[in-house]
C-alpha cells in the first residue's frame, strides 16, 4: 500500500491524495483563495509500506523542487513516514510534565480543590487531548502508560479522581463520529454506513493493526458498542 502525505503548508492540509493530481489541486486551492504558495516553505512526506519501493520523481512547483522529509509538525501533530506517534505523545508528555509544576505550586498556596481543577483542565488536560482523536488509538501500550502517569499526578495533586485518557478518548471521538456521520457534506460521512437492521454500522475492513486503529474504523467499533 502506497500513501503520499505531501504539500503540506499552513494553509493546506492534504492527505492520502494521489501524486498526479495532488499538485494540482493544492495550485488551484491557492489560486481561488488569492494565496500564493511558497514552494520554500512546502514539504513533501512519502509514506510506503510496500516490501519493494522504487524511488519517485521531487515535485516541483514554480520551478522549485520540494524537499522530501521524514517527519513533518502540522497544527501541533507530527507526522512521521511510518505513522507512528511517539514523537507526539513525547512531546504531549513534556508540555503537560511543564504545566504540573504550576499546579503544584497551587496547592502549595492551599487553593482550593475547584480551582485547581479548573486549572487542569485549562491548561494540562488541553494539552493531552490535543488532537487525542488522531493518535491515541494508534499508541503503543507503553505510550499510553507514561500518558496516564501525568493522569495519575494530577490526582495526586489535586486530591480528587479524574477522567481517564481512553475516557476522554473515546467520548471525544464518539462525538466527532456523530458529526460527522449527520453531515453529509463531510468526505468521510459514506464511512457511517448503517446495516439494514438500523441498529449498527457497517463495520470497515481492515487489513492491518495500522488501519485498525486509525480514526474511521476505530470510530466505528465504538458506536457499535
Amino acid at each position: 500500500m502506497l500513501y503520499y502525505i505531501c504539500l503540506l503548508t499552513k494553509y493546506k492540509c492534504s492527505l492520502f491524495c494521489p501524486l498526479n493530481l495532488l499538485a494540482e489541486q493544492t495550485l488551484n486551492n491557492h489560486s481561488h483563495n488569492n494565496l500564493v504558495l511558497n514552494a520554500q516553505k512546502t514539504v513533501e512526506i512519502i509514506v510506503d509500506f510496500r516490501k519493494h519501493t522504487a524511488p519517485l520523481p521531487p515535485i516541483i512547483l514554480t520551478d522549485t523542487p520540494i524537499t522530501s522529509v521524514d517527519s513533518f509538525r502540522f497544527l501541533g501533530t507530527t507526522i512521521t513516514q511510518d505513522l507512528k506517534w511517539e514523537p507526539t505523545i513525547t512531546s504531549v508528555i513534556k508540555k503537560a510534565q511543564q504545566r504540573m509544576y504550576f499546579l503544584r505550586q497551587l496547592k502549595k498556596f492551599n487553593l482550593p480543590t475547584r480551582t485547581m481543577m479548573q486549572f487542569y483542565t485549562a491548561i494540562i488536560k488541553s494539552i493531552l487531548t490535543s488532537s487525542i482523536t488522531v493518535w491515541y488509538a494508534g499508541a503503543t501500550i507503553r505510550d499510553k502508560q507514561r500518558l496516564q502517569r501525568v493522569v495519575r499526578s494530577a490526582e495526586k495533586v489535586i486530591g480528587c479522581r479524574l477522567p481517564s485518557l481512553q475516557d476522554l478518548y473515546t467520548s471525544r471521538t464518539l462525538r466527532r463520529a456523530a458529526r460527522i456521520s449527520a453531515d453529509p457534506s463531510h468526505p468521510g460521512h459514506s464511512l457511517f454506513d448503517l446495516l439494514p437492521s438500523g441498529r449498527r454500522l457497517r463495520s470497515i475492513r481492515t487489513r492491518t493493526s495500522r488501519h485498525k486503529n486509525s480514526f474511521f474504523p476505530s470510530a466505528v467499533g465504538h458506536m457499535n458498542n
